[in-house]
């Protein structure tokens, strides 16, 4: 996978509604087709802790109203499934042999959340989003007077007279680039504010949950969702091209 600013994309604007109501106010009782859905989703690995069959390590607790819920942590970060692991051994070296971490489409995560959502035994998922982006949420929200609710954060960037969403041409679509990483959407804003410098001012860098994007294509089919595309870390970067580099068995 190439850098995804590559120097001859064309950096460009797009206006949305629906996009600026991630929570589900106002939006239409339709989802996305699932079609659609995994196309933004399929592309992105996550990673969780399971054994040789993929079924997940489950912890057992109670919400706030004392009733059991099976819960599973979905990490955005190998490194950071990777420590979780590592404390498991330590801590139940018998529970760490039977399992180990593995990558998974973030497609595969929502159709199994999807397929348990109505059943009385339903597995939630937690996901775990990378310490270091939290923090760079938190100052970006603080800055427009919000506080950070929880979620996994999604860096996007708007600009522009009319607030428009900075979008990029990939294979001939335009699409609104999301990113778990701040400093990559950094870098598409450095180069737009190059190429277009009397618009420089005004751009924003916006903070949304990965999870409140999800609960959107559930509850809207607006079809400036299907322009999103999640950009994985830099991190998870490297991890696809080490997964492209290995032979095929």
């Amino acid at each position: 996978m190439k850098s995804f600013v590559c120097k001859s994309a064309t950096i460009s604007l797009i206006g949305g509604t629906v996009l600026a109501s991630l929570l589900g106010q106002g939006l239409s009782a339709l989802a996305l087709p699932e079609a659609e859905i995994m196309k933004i989703l399929q592309q992105v690995p996550v990673f969780t802790v399971a054994d040789a069959q993929g079924s997940p390590l489950i912890a057992v607790t109670k919400n706030d109203q004392g009733k059991e819920v099976r819960l599973t942590g979905i990490f955005i970060s190998e490194q950071d499934a990777q420590q979780f692991f590592q404390k498991l051994q330590k801590d139940k070296p018998d529970v760490a042999n039977k399992v180990k971490v593995r990558p998974v489409s973030l497609g595969e995560v929502y159709k199994l959340a999807a397929a348990n959502a109505n059943k009385p035994d339903a597995l939630s998922f937690a996901y775990v989003p990378m310490s270091g982006e939290v923090e760079s949420a938190k100052k970006i929200l603080v800055e427009s007077g919000k506080q950070y609710q929880g979620g996994v954060p999604l860096f996007v960037a708007r600009g522009g007279k009319e607030q428009g969403y900075l979008t990029i041409q990939q294979n001939n679509e335009q699409i609104i680039p999301f990113f778990f990483e701040k400093q990559q959407l950094q870098v598409m804003i450095d180069r737009f504010k190059k190429e277009k410098p009397d618009m420089a001012s005004t751009i924003k860098v916006e903070v949304v949950p990965l999870e409140g994007i999800m609960e959107t294509m559930q509850k809207s089919n607006d079809e400036t969702l299907t322009k999103i595309r999640l950009i994985p870390s830099g991190e998870t970067i490297k991890f696809i091209q080490s997964l492209q580099q290995q032979p095929n068995k």
